[in-house]
């Protein structure tokens, strides 16, 4: 977690996932990142989880994502 001005960031490099195949959640400051990548047969073949604790001061309305081109995955929530 990293901040800027007004922001919280947290960067994670998702490129080797489908948008499809990524879910991002938030529950009490948490912020969970998980991402399958499923075979034709069904078998789990790459998988990320990644889990983050934002700050105390973090407007917890605020939290909003957005994956770029590239495939890095950026959320953003506002400091109260």
């Amino acid at each position: 977690v990293r901040a800027q001005g007004d922001t919280y960031q947290v960067v994670a490099d998702v490129s080797q996932f489908e948008p499809p195949d990524i879910v991002v959640t938030t529950s009490n400051c948490h912020v969970a990142i998980q991402a399958e990548k499923v075979a034709e047969d069904g078998t789990v073949c790459d998988s990320f989880t990644h889990k983050c604790q934002l700050p105390e001061d973090t407007d917890p309305l605020s939290v909003s994502c957005s994956l770029t081109e590239a495939g890095t995955l950026v959320i953003t929530a506002r400091r109260r």
